[in-house]
């Protein structure tokens, strides 16, 4: 393919995309196949000679589509949002064409240099403390991660080369395995389940802090567990506290955890991945308020501000100590400016080594839609949730299941787990609507996340009818 053809395909490919995205709602929203239909529509080996480009075109409708999980569909109410919007596809396309690998400032100092100022950039508009930001004299930083996740594993292994430092210096004598084996840390019985990865792959016992009616943790909690695990001789040294957690977006209460994890001298990282997109509106900020006590923070601009996916934002307060825990230079990564104090390299504070210029989506859509336009859409999402929330408080059948803050709604039939379970799958196999489901307290809870970006009141409204229809028919079954 030459430049003249790749204008003409490129040109091609955006109305498809526009097409796509402007009839999505026309498409059924989740995929009517089995596992494994797709090794039977293409060949089982790469061809041998060129193929016309047109008949790799027919068959994205033929092959991929038929197997597509709509996610910006208006109809789609699972998980949580992931962020979409024209100015980051063509962003996205830039960083493609670019192509390169952003592992040190030499190797692309745009690409190095753009990140740092656009994370200060976000950690203005969520007007996080000063120290979590790069400016050009700070000790902390922004980053772009891949994924919550993998902020997480970050934090934690950060946390722990800090704990190993500290504890060698005060006791030369003592090992490394032996610290290991006595290292504890902490999160909400409501994180994610990433958050216990972390603590797997990071080879650290991680305990589950109960969370109280509200599914939320507060200070209390996380002392008594710490208290004990001292006395067992155990090393407290990282807590994860969750901003708007996955099962109902419950908020851990750091006001009470951050002083705790400051005299303990431990590690508190937040995840934030979901909820903290709306930190940019004033009237959601407090429940940041805390966050100076923490040594890293993180959330997911690909969920909830217009950026598609990949970009995990992760600040930290001491850039040193997440630098400590992962540099490796070896000379063909050295360059001249590396030691000047002017620049970043960051390899040093992920896993991998590559990076694409992830930068230019955020750069791209904080230019097109402005501080207010990224706001607006904050509270469309959640003034939908409180539309849908109205309207299953006015059907008696049903319940709320936690409180709705953000674009989250738990709810569930009164009735048994059993009950919900049908009234969910009964949902989902007529493929007008998608939702997933979650534990609360022991019940089977049914969550509606406003997602889709074209989303509009009269989705929700339709979305209630199937839903309600539903639920109709399976209790007039139970009656019979």
């Amino acid at each position: 393919m030459d430049p003249a053809e790749f204008r003409r395909r490129g040109k091609e490919m955006v109305d498809y995309i526009a097409d796509y995205l402007e009839n999505i709602e026309g498409r059924q929203v989740y995929p009517d196949v089995v596992p494994g239909y797709l090794r039977n529509l293409i060949p089982d080996a790469a061809p041998e000679h060129p193929e016309a480009y047109e008949e790799i075109v027919k068959d994205i409708e033929r092959v991929i589509m038929p197997g597509v999980t709509h996610w910006q569909s208006p109809y789609f109410y699972a998980y949580f949002p992931t962020g979409s919007s024209f100015p980051a596809m063509l962003a996205d396309m830039l960083s493609g064409a670019i192509g390169c690998i952003g592992f040190s400032w030499a190797a692309s100092p745009a690409c190095t240099e753009l990140e740092t100022v656009m994370l200060d950039w976000l950690g203005k508009m969520l007007n996080l403390p000063k120290e979590f930001l790069a400016g050009t004299e700070g000790q902390g930083g922004g980053v772009i991660q891949s994924t919550a996740s993998e902020a997480t594993l970050v934090a934690l292994l950060a946390a722990r080369t800090k704990i190993l430092k500290r504890l060698q210096a005060e006791n030369p004598g003592l090992a490394e395995p032996e610290i290991f084996s006595k290292l504890v840390a902490y999160s909400s019985d409501q994180a994610h389940c990433s958050v216990e990865r972390a603590g797997l792959i990071g080879g650290v016992k991680m305990k589950k802090i109960p969370s109280d009616t509200k599914f939320s943790v507060g200070g209390e909690a996380l002392r008594k567990v710490i208290e004990e695990d001292k006395a067992a001789g155990l090393i407290p040294f990282y807590c994860c506290a969750t901003l708007g957690t996955t099962p109902s977006c419950a908020f851990d209460n750091i006001m009470e955890i951050g002083p705790i994890c400051n005299s303990e001298n431990m590690w508190m990282h937040i995840d934030a991945a979901y909820a903290g997109s709306s930190f940019i509106c004033p009237e959601f900020r407090h429940l940041l308020n805390g966050v100076e006590f923490a040594d890293s923070f993180n959330f997911n601009p690909h969920k909830w501000l217009l950026i598609n996916f990949d970009c995990s934002a992760m600040w930290v307060k001491k850039r040193s100590e997440i630098i400590g825990a992962f540099k490796m230079d070896p000379l063909y990564l050295q360059h001249d400016h590396q030691e000047s104090g002017l620049v970043t390299d960051y390899r040093h504070w992920q896993i991998p080594l590559g990076r694409r210029f992830r930068s230019l989506k955020m750069w791209f859509v904080f230019r097109t839609y402005g501080l207010k336009g990224l706001q607006e859409y904050i509270r469309k999402h959640v003034s939908l949730a409180h539309e849908f929330e109205s309207l299953v408080r006015q059907d008696k059948r049903f319940e709320i299941c936690g409180d709705v803050v953000l674009g989250l709604v738990c709810f569930r039939l009164k009735g048994s787990n059993g009950l919900n379970e049908k009234l969910l799958k009964t949902i989902n196999n007529g493929r007008k609507i998608h939702m997933v489901p979650c534990y609360l307290a022991d019940s089977f809870v049914l969550r509606f996340a406003v997602c889709g970006r074209t989303t509009e009141s009269k989705h929700i409204q339709l979305a209630w009818e199937n839903i309600t229809e539903i639920a109709t028919e399976i209790l007039q079954e139970l009656q019979q």
